[in-house]
């Protein structure tokens, strides 16, 4: 699910950053190449205390909604990326040998099956092949 954020810059401040679909959630950075990073940190950490206190999250506004009010006018938006939490049951097929060291794997590291195949994307995802490929 993607939210969107809004930069905001005057001469004499940081990158500022707001988040219009969640009241609260602010940010800066001292760069613009910064200003996603600590973005995505931001709201994470704001989504992560919703999750919490058993708040529901919203449904993302459209750029168009969001850029129509006035004070939004000046800013420039981007999208941040918030990963789903749902699990989804899906089933894959593996070669017996495969899927034993897959197992092996798993048992080395105390975790489930579905577990280290999820871990082992991360790593891919984030390029940290060392750990996988060990």
């Amino acid at each position: 699910m993607n939210y969107i954020a809004l930069i905001y810059k005057e001469d004499t401040s940081d990158y500022g950053i707001i988040f219009p679909d969640f009241p609260g959630c602010i940010t800066a950075a001292l760069t613009l190449e910064e200003a996603k990073g600590e973005a995505k940190e931001a709201l994470l950490g704001h989504i992560e205390v919703m999750k919490e206190e058993g708040e529901l999250l919203p449904a993302p506004s459209s750029l168009d909604d969001i850029m129509s009010e006035k004070e939004h006018r000046n800013a420039v938006a981007f999208l941040v990326e918030v990963p789903s939490s749902r699990s989804v049951r899906v089933n894959v097929t593996f070669t017996e040998e495969t899927l034993a060291i897959i197992d092996r794997r798993a048992r080395r590291y105390h975790l489930t099956r579905s577990a280290f195949l999820a871990k082992a994307a991360e790593s891919l995802n984030n390029d940290s092949r060392k750990d996988l490929m060990a």
